[in-house]
This record gives C-alpha cells, sequence and structure tokens, in this order.
C-alpha cells in the first residue's frame, strides 16, 4: 500500500461493466480504482502495469477466469475472489492459487470494504460461510503425512490465521498480546518461507492444519 491514509489503489476486473460501475460507485474514498478489466488476460495486463495495492476479480471471465488471474498476478498484489460461486472446488482452487481472499457479491458493503481493507493489508478474507468450507477441508487433510515444522502454539496461530482473524482477535482467543500474536505470525512466515499472510492459509490446506 501507498502512505498512511492514501487511498487503496484497486485494479477491477469482471466481464459486465454495470458491475464495475457499481464497484466503483459503493467502495466509498479509503479506495481509488487505477484499472479495469472484463476478462482475465487484460487483467493480468492491467496488474501487470498497475501494480495496484489490491485486485478485486470476479471468477467466472473470459479468457481464463479469475484463476488464471490469480495463478498469474498473486504475488504482485493480494487478489480477492468477488463471486456469485459457494462452489468449494472454486473456494479451494482459488486459495491453492494463492488468492487473498473469497467474498461473495451478496456480502453487506460495510463488511465487503472492511473485508477489502483487510486484504489490502495482507490478510486473508473470506465470507463466513466459505471460510467453515475451507476449516473443513483442514480436517479432511489433517492426517496427511509428512513432517510439520510449526511448534504446537504456531499451528494454533496459523488455524486463527485461516480463518481470517486480526492480531488482536488472535490474541484474544490465545490469551496473548497482539504483538506476540503478530511475531508468531512473522516466524511462522520465516520458517516457511513465505512473504505475506494470504500465503498461510494456502500452506494450511495444503498441509492439513487443523
Amino acid at each position: 500500500m501507498g502512505p498512511v491514509n492514501s487511498p487503496i489503489r484497486v485494479v477491477l476486473a469482471d466481464d459486465h461493466a454495470v458491475v464495475r460501475a457499481g464497484m466503483k460507485a459503493e467502495l466509498g474514498p479509503d479506495f481509488v480504482v487505477v484499472g479495469e478489466a472484463d476478462d482475465a488476460e487484460g487483467a493480468i495486463d492491467v496488474v501487470n502495469t498497475h501494480r495496484p495495492d489490491l485486485v478485486i476479480s470476479d471468477l467466472h471471465m473470459p479468457r481464463g477466469g479469475g484463476l488464471a488471474v490469480v495463478t498469474a498476478c498473486a504475488k504482485v498484489a493480494p487478489i480477492v475472489i468477488l463471486t456469485v460461486s459457494e462452489a468449494e472446488r472454486d473456494l479451494l482452487d482459488a486459495v491453492a492459487g494463492g488468492a487473498a481472499g473469497y467474498l461473495l457479491k451478496t456480502t453487506p458493503i460495510l463488511e465487503l470494504r472492511a473485508a477489502l481493507r483487510s486484504a489490502a493489508a495482507g490478510e486473508p478474507v473470506f465470507s463466513p460461510s466459505l471460510a467453515a468450507l475451507v476449516l473443513g477441508e483442514f480436517r479432511r487433510m489433517a492426517k496427511q503425512a509428512g513432517a510439520n515444522p510449526l511448534s504446537v502454539r504456531e499451528r494454533e496461530v496459523l488455524q486463527l490465521v485461516a480463518r481470517g482473524h486480526s492480531y488482536a482477535e488472535i490474541g484474544a482467543q490465545l490469551f496473548i498480546s497482539a504483538k506476540t500474536a503478530e511475531n508468531h505470525v512473522r516466524n511462522i512466515l520465516g520458517k516457511l518461507q513465505l512473504t505475506r499472510r494470504a500465503d498461510l492459509v494456502r500452506y494450511a490446506v495444503e498441509h492439513g492444519i487443523d
């Protein structure tokens, strides 16, 4: 993100112009749209050109859809999939590809703005019903073979990160300070050789952290 209190620079990708226009009108002063696209290839070009703070992408678009945007651009900027699809496979494919979040288009606007601000800050965000699907995947994979480099406490922290909790919320649940929670996340990122909190959700899914 840019300087403190500066608007979050956003790229919008949706094949319906009326949806993009509606999003621009609803986002409010915390966000400024620096680029738009109506298909995946155009979105990838716009993201690489503008290198925004956040990408908001529909899932089903021509020329590859939101998953193509995630695959190509997840390391350039946090990408939130904004969709009507509640299909578990769509959600897990987006997470595995590196999406920073997956939100439904029915999300109330105030909740949507808050979630998008969190995503731009590097936190994973999911609609509540979809977060439950991610946690269900954790449970199914919990007995997956392979060593895990994380301590018990770090696994607890990772669980809460995957649920979308802030540092303060993690601290409250684990009876530690928000700063200690943040330090745990930094240590986890270092151990796993990852750079962003959003990457931790993908790791949790792949390694069955429950």
